[in-house]
């Protein structure tokens, strides 16, 4: 029956998953995410039902529009099955509780935010504020144990991140500060540092990878937010995990 139940969620998620990357491609532009509907960017045409179904339209079309024949950026079908994927995870670490739904918020959130941050290394505030007062209503009454230490997370996660701003004279982006402070509301503070310490490690693997294909001497910008979802993911599911293996590797 649970292999059902998240088979149903990885469905709900990839569905979910298609208008994640909406969201995520038009709001930093500041276009409306109902209007115009679907379509292709290079020949405009209208998208029909063969070309929605989240990655299996994807997979069917061979990656190209129907119309024009341009190729599909794989970010679109990658994202929906990722959306999917972490739903089904949700539902299979948490089963049906009411941290689930934190939990489908929370990653809702990173998926989002990792679309427009790849597209446009932008973290748009209408995308954080309105999960920021939702997970804060859902943190007051689905309480962390110690119920102020979502609070204290958040501070620390958004002072931590401002201070290194402030330091390195820019070299992290607003959007990113602001990130930590949702982060900290769900995570609380040790989980929060430990998503900073995470994605800071695999931000510096994507980086250098990232810098050596685009070749010496070329300065190419890296999207931070990915890392963080993938730092703030781990650390929300297995943070404990984590610090249990660090202290047991380097104790």
């Amino acid at each position: 029956m649970d292999i059902v139940i998240g088979l149903l969620f990885f469905i709900y998620g990839i569905v979910f998953g298609s208008f994640f990357n909406v969201v995520g491609l038009r709001v930093p532009k500041k276009e409306s995410i109902v209007s115009p509907p679907s379509h292709c960017t290079n020949c405009n045409r209208n998208l029909g039902v063969l070309d929605l179904v989240p990655v299996f339209s994807y997979i069917f079309l061979k990656g190209k529009c129907r119309g024009c024949n341009t190729k599909i950026s794989f970010i679109y079908p990658f994202m929906e099955f990722v959306t999917g994927a972490l739903f089904a995870l949700a539902y299979f670490q948490l089963g049906f509780s009411l941290e689930l739904v934190v939990a489908i918020l929370f990653l809702s959130l990173f998926v989002i935010i990792t679309v427009s941050d790849i597209a446009y290394m932008l973290i748009p505030d209408k995308v954080l504020l309105p999960f920021a007062i939702v997970l804060l209503v859902c943190r007051i009454l689905i309480p962390l144990t110690p119920w102020w230490d979502a609070l204290l997370g958040a501070v620390v996660g958004f002072g931590v991140l401002y201070f290194i701003a402030v330091v390195s004279k820019g070299g992290m982006g607003g959007g990113d500060i602001k990130l930590f402070f949702v982060i900290g509301l769900v995570l609380g503070t040790v989980n929060t540092l430990l998503t900073l310490f995470v994605a800071a490690f695999i931000g510096s693997i994507i980086g250098i990878i990232i810098l050596r294909r685009a070749g010496k001497g070329r300065k190419t910008p890296v999207p931070f937010g990915p890392s963080i979802a993938i730092g703030a993911i781990l650390c929300y599911f297995w943070g404990a995990d984590l610090v249990e293996w660090y202290m047991t590797m380097f104790t």
